[in-house]
């Protein structure tokens, strides 16, 4: 299972009837830099506020790398943290239909404290 931020939604126009009905999300896979809250972008690395224990938590933002199409129908909304699942596990809440999913939402997280055991790799900066 991986972490990841809804950015957005899909809708169809149509469907193919091997689809379940159910929503399309546009998610973005959370980095370990992005869960530690650090900012990788163009400009090399900066702190991001986040979770932390005692604190209040902020939002985590995820930068770069790819996005997915995430089946849901829990109920995720746009800015939601999800735990999702891929691979052949993602067919699995379906069988024995055999359905087109590459991933689907297993939960909506209300909080994520991570407080790695090894530091972050952080890029090298450019020169």
């Amino acid at each position: 299972m991986r972490i990841a931020k809804v950015i957005g939604k899909i809708t169809l126009n149509s469907r193919l009837k091997e689809l379940v009905p159910g929503r399309y999300l546009i998610v973005k896979p959370l980095s370990r830099q992005a869960l530690a809250g650090i900012a990788v972008g163009s400009t090399g690395v900066s702190p991001v506020t986040h979770h932390v224990a005692g604190v209040s938590p902020a939002p985590i933002i995820p930068t770069g790398g790819e996005t997915l199409v995430l089946w849901d129908d829990l109920g995720a909304r746009e800015g939601d943290l999800v735990g999702l699942v891929e691979g052949r596990e993602a067919s699995a809440p379906f069988y024995p239909k055999r359905v087109p999913y590459d991933c689907y939402n297993a939960a909506i997280l209300d909080d994520v404290c991570f407080e790695p055991v090894l530091p972050p790799d952080l890029p090298k900066a450019q020169t």
